[in-house]
């Protein structure tokens, strides 16, 4: 696995799967749905499914001396990777604005989501509905990848809206808590966003290696 991995890293990937990992920066613009920083994100990630598609990628990697469910594994786990890297990057902003600019007028005056653990675990969501949705229904064909991503996007851009919405609802309020207010709430929320990315993601791990088994290429 850690040679298909490097294979996915030098060979199959897309610049633009690592150079959109810096949209994780978003979380860090006021006036702005932040969590849009996500889809850019996976759309780096869909970048390097499509590279993939038009090099014929996956013929060549299942060519090689490993099973083919290990393949999609790894472009699974390769995508697991920018995902997690895009977070680190979020949590980096989040802790930021948490500290440093938790008072600052320009995010107190912000009507939309404040960058917090709360945030942080819908993002998790959002890449786990990626990982299900776009990854494991890329993977039913092993080459259609326009149906699977713009049900993404319909669903991410769905659970965006939502999100923004909820803060706005009387008596939920404290979902867009600034700096340490509400900590125990905010962290039981991102748990939860943990809970629901492991999930996810495992169920797609889970289909896409048993789709591709029985892919014939």
């Amino acid at each position: 696995m850690r040679n298909l991995l490097i294979k996915e890293m030098r060979l199959s990937a897309s610049v633009l799967s690592f150079i959109f990992v810096v949209f994780g920066v978003m979380f860090l613009i006021p006036g702005y749905p932040i969590l849009c920083g996500t889809f850019f994100s996976c759309l780096g990630i869909f970048q390097s499914f499509q590279n993939a598609r038009e090099a014929n990628d996956l013929v060549f990697s299942a060519l090689l001396p490993v099973s083919k469910q290990d393949v999609a594994r790894g472009k699974v786990l390769f995508a697991c990777i920018i995902e997690l890297s895009t977070l680190a990057l979020m949590a980096i902003v989040t802790a930021v604005r948490m500290t440093v600019l938790a008072d600052a007028p320009v995010y107190r005056g912000n009507a939309l989501m404040n960058a917090n653990p709360f945030a942080l675990g819908v993002a998790l969501l959002l890449f786990g509905l990626f990982n299900l949705i776009f990854i494991a229904g890329f993977f039913k064909t092993s080459y259609k990848f326009a149906k699977p991503f713009v049900t993404y996007i319909i669903v991410t851009f769905l659970v965006i809206g939502i999100a923004e919405a909820l803060h706005h609802i009387p008596s939920l309020e404290a979902l867009n808590a600034f700096g340490f207010s509400h900590l125990p709430l905010q962290l039981g929320l991102l748990s939860a966003g943990v809970v629901c990315y492991i999930a996810l993601t495992g169920l797609a791990l889970k289909s896409s290696a048993a789709s591709f088994e029985e892919t014939d290429l």
